[in-house]
């Protein structure tokens, strides 16, 4: 008579709907599930893990509760200190001599072209200057999970897949610094210089201390696994200072992205045999990426962002973000002197947006809240908060679009770009 009871009640239908285990089978199965579909149509698998997080979630049939949702934060921690690290071990200098003056070509053309075409077009819609430069700053970030799902699912190796490696991974360390000194700045673009001067030095401290810590991190996964035979000691030893990191970055207010990057750089250029330790990590991938942008669409609620003023700028964002990496790229690439192939092709590739502009999303609505942009920095109450929603909104405007968009144009220019070196 109790199991009926509870059933009429709806209490056991709360219980499994707060239950982290119970989101996490649910996502991986729906995930699952649209992901085969999204292939049977010749899309990417990350188009369908991330319409199921939207099917699942607060924006969708809501089947997923919110603490359920909390709970889970640990996983996209998880996934994205696991892709900075395999990120940060596509940075091998043997590998980077051959191509380093092309990808430092592109990217300093995709980075500095994004930032200046989008944080002008948001100044032309009268969007105030520290937001316009903010945003001109996320716009720069690539998602470099989506293209290392993408480049593994494909099995695609290359000159192409090398610069586009190397172009994310160094792109979106210059954009999370180049974020932070901004947003330091912004109480001098709103006449207060000295404490601006302060903040500045901070952040680029922090940023220091991110990368050091992280080459000490991969030093000792190096340090411990070197002698290791035993593939599941590897990975034990791994996972355990890759959390450690990860948790030591977020409760530092560190970037957790730099920190790892650093690490599996530092693992990278020890010993060429290190490889190894990457592809222990490889077993773990499917379901932590899986979950990782399930997760994502989770986050992606089409009914708040399609305001007329969100709409407004979001396009603009969106279209400006894609003008300034293709064009962007392709001016980089024909000034080092890439391959034609290179220079049609690689800024194509870099539209998929999520993880890290939703990352810096969070420090500027954290640096609201502690009065860093506010009416301690000079900057009215009610407008800080109105441009911070609507910053917020921009941004999650242009995830959604590149999320479902930007994957399976990448794959299609990684295909593209592979069968013209053949």
């Amino acid at each position: 008579m109790f199991l009926p009871a509870f059933l009429d009640n709806g209490a056991f239908i709360a219980f499994l709907r707060s239950h982290p285990l119970f989101a996490i089978g649910l996502m991986l199965i729906v995930g699952y599930l649209l992901a085969r579909a999204a292939g049977a149509i010749r899309l990417p698998e990350i188009t369908g893990f991330i319409l199921a997080g939207m099917f699942m979630g607060t924006g969708g049939l809501a089947i997923l509760g919110k603490g359920a949702a909390e709970d889970l934060a640990v996983i996209t921690e998880v996934a994205l200190g696991i892709i900075a690290l395999t990120i940060g071990g596509e940075l091998r200098l043997a590998k980077l001599r051959r191509v380093y003056r092309s990808v430092g070509w592109i990217t300093a053309g995709q980075f500095i072209m994004t930032f200046g075409v989008v944080a002008a077009a948001l100044l032309l819609l009268a969007v105030p200057m520290p937001f316009a430069l903010l945003l001109g700053a996320i716009a720069t970030t690539t998602s470099p999970a989506a293209v290392i799902a993408i480049v593994q699912a494909t099995r695609a190796r290359g000159p192409f897949v090398d610069h586009l490696n190397g172009t994310v991974a160094l792109g979106d360390a210059v954009s999370i610094a180049v974020f932070g000194v901004i947003l330091a700045m912004v109480p001098a673009m709103l006449g207060d210089a000295s404490r601006a001067s302060v903040l500045v030095w901070r952040s680029l401290a922090d940023l220091g201390i991110s990368l050091a810590l992280g080459a000490v991190i991969g030093y000792l996964i190096y340090a411990t696994t070197r002698r290791q035979s035993n593939p599941g000691e590897v990975m034990i030893l791994t996972l355990g200072f890759l959390f450690l990191s990860t948790a030591l970055a977020v409760s530092l207010r560190f970037s957790p992205l730099l920190m790892n990057m650093a690490a599996g750089a530092t693992i990278a250029n020890l010993s060429a045999g290190n490889t190894r330790i990457f592809r222990t990590l490889e077993p773990l991938t499917p379901p932590v990426y899986a979950l990782f942008f399930v997760i994502a669409g989770t986050k992606l609620n089409p009914g708040l962002l399609f305001g007329p003023e969100v709409l407004v700028l979001g396009a603009a964002f969106v279209a400006a973000r894609w003008f300034g990496k293709y064009f962007g790229s392709y001016l980089g690439a024909r000034i080092g002197r890439s391959d034609p192939v290179i220079r049609n092709w690689i800024g194509v590739g870099l539209f998929a947006q999520a993880g890290v502009a939703l990352g810096l999303v969070l420090l500027l609505q954290a640096a609201s809240e502690l009065g860093q942009i506010g009416p301690s920095a000079g900057l009215p109450a009610a407008l800080s908060s109105d441009m911070v929603r609507t910053a917020t909104n921009v941004v999650l405007l242009s995830i959604f679009v590149n999320e479902i968009s930007g994957p399976p144009i990448a794959k299609f220019a990684i295909s593209r770009a592979l069968n013209l070196e053949e």
